[in-house]
């Protein structure tokens, strides 16, 4: 199989969805060789246009797209992509009086009613807490930031076979062989990658088949818009045409035959509870509530990130946020693994980090899930929920869980804010820290320009960057070390921290 010694690659990365190209975009801020290798002719997909396909981004996902200087080109993009109306049509709960700012279950809760004090370490930034965006919009910019960048990516080429040996991966993909140091999987719920490596993928099976369609109706009043809860299901109608529902059948339906006009329709009638009748069926796709995890992250060469390492229902939006945050925990602890750089056991810090924060978003969706069932029970339920969701306090909670401003990895310091997105400190001069961080090395910033912190900065040359200047507002620190994925690995509460700014250092970028 190594007659003629196929060129080798630092990542081999198997689709070029948006958590593939992120992770190609991160790898080559480190100069290492990335080949994507996509099954898909076309990025372009009509479903990645619905309004359905419409995908909240969440606090860490904007911070992450602000801080690698992408953040204008998406909102750009989205902006011109958005011909249709779709962004109007999604957010048609949008118009209302009360901006809502999110839901749970469909039970929405507003911006008047959250007290985002309760949040002291978010200082006013570019990157805001939420901000929708089709998959095409944001597919498309990172396709160009990835090109720019000099990944490789080949489409129409999808992963069918792999080997492992103790130094490299061979991959089979159409009819060509590629050899990678290290393979990640980022190809989804089905992830070629995930069934080669022997990865264990546990979970709790599906309740419901989800459906987003869109289609012509014959008679639309008889449908009411917005969500609607019945005794057998709920669906959403945005008119003219769009329709998502779900069907307490077990997940029987998805994926097992084709969707056609008569079936959409007799689910539709059943769930509603009306004799609607539909004249044409124009796109349709379903999904489940199906929510597995894979028990580890890696094993050996082997990688997964994003749908390949977990899967839930769409509920919420929350599942790209997730695959985008373990793209970022992941970029830098693999580059410096690659390069040579990284203190031992710094990959498996990826699993430990982000397996955890996977488990709670399953659990968020099995949640909504529970709220959704057609039984009386369970509409007494979102009764109560709805009440707590209006209240300053409630409110609060859920908009810090869907948004994420809450995350914070346990890397082992009591101090609140190590562990958490370094709050966008503004310097003096007006640069912000969320620009600093572009270039993916890790920062040490030090408000009142101690010597003694200079010289710890030193000790790691070029791969830390040191920035001794004043900032506005300093939230009682006086210095702060950044890792390249912008979590706080250090706080300098005090003057002659120095030892632990050095452990902390040590401990993400290995000994000097």
């Amino acid at each position: 199989m190594h007659s003629h010694h196929p060129k080798l690659y630092d990542v081999v990365i198997a689709g070029a969805g948006p958590v593939g190209l992120f992770l190609a975009c991160e790898l080559r801020l480190f100069d290492l060789s990335v080949l994507v290798l996509e099954q898909a002719e076309d990025q372009r997909s009509p479903l990645k246009r619905l309004p359905f396909g419409m995908r909240g981004l969440s606090a860490p996902t904007i911070e992450a797209l602000y801080r690698r200087g992408l953040l204008d080109a998406v909102i750009e993009a989205q902006r011109a992509n958005d011909v249709t109306g779709a962004t109007k049509a999604a957010a048609h709960w949008a118009q209302q009086v009360r901006r809502p700012a999110g839901h749970f279950a469909g039970i929405q809760f507003f911006h008047d009613k959250i007290d985002e004090t309760q949040w002291p370490y978010r200082l006013p930034s570019p990157a805001g807490a939420s901000m929708m965006v089709t998959m095409e919009s944001l597919e498309t910019v990172l396709a160009a930031r990835a090109s720019a960048m000099g990944v490789e990516i080949r489409r129409g080429l999808g992963v069918h076979d792999i080997e492992q040996s103790d130094h490299d991966v061979i991959v089979r993909a159409g009819n060509e062989i590629f050899c990678g140091r290290w393979l990640v999987g980022c190809d989804g719920g089905r992830s070629t990658v995930r069934k080669a490596g022997g990865f264990d993928f546990v979970g709790t099976d599906p309740e419901f088949t989800g459906y987003s369609v869109e289609i012509e109706v014959d008679d639309p009043d008889k449908l009411q818009s917005g969500r609607t809860y019945t005794p057998t299901g709920m669906y959403t109608y945005a008119p003219p045409a769009t329709v998502a529902m779900v069907d307490f059948d077990g997940g029987a339906y998805h994926r097992t035959l084709p969707i056609t006009l008569e079936h959409v329709q007799a689910v539709l009638r059943r769930v509603s509870g009306t004799d609607v009748t539909l004249t044409d069926l124009r796109l349709a796709t379903t999904w489940t509530d199906r929510a597995f995890q894979a028990t580890a992250y890696r094993r050996g060469r082997f990688l997964l990130a994003g749908d390949a390492a977990h899967i839930h229902s769409p509920l919420g939006g929350q599942g790209l946020n997730l695959g985008l945050g373990d793209v970022i925990n992941l970029g830098w602890k693999l580059a410096s693994t690659i390069r040579g750089e990284a203190p031992a056991h710094l990959l498996d810090s990826y699993t430990n980090e982000r397996l955890p924060l996977g488990a709670q978003v399953l659990d968020w969706s099995r949640a909504q899930v529970a709220l959704m069932r057609p039984s009386r029970s369970t509409r007494a339920l979102e009764a109560v929920i709805r009440d707590l969701i209006d209240t300053p306090d409630g409110a609060t909670y859920f908009a810090e869980r869907v948004w994420g401003v809450s995350l914070r990895y346990d890397l082992g310091d009591s101090d609140p804010l190590v562990g958490r997105s370094v709050p966008d400190f503004e310097l003096a001069d007006g640069v912000r820290v969320g620009e600093i961080l572009r270039n993916g090395k890790a920062l040490l910033l030090d408000f009142d320009a101690h010597a003694s912190l200079q010289a710890v900065a030193a000790r790691w040359g070029d791969r830390l960057s040191y920035v001794a200047k004043p900032v506005k507002n300093r939230l009682g620190l006086n210095a702060v070390l950044v890792r390249p994925d912008g979590i706080v690995a250090w706080t300098g509460r005090r003057a002659g921290d120095n030892d632990e700014a050095a452990q902390a250092a040590s401990r993400w970028l290995s000994e000097t």
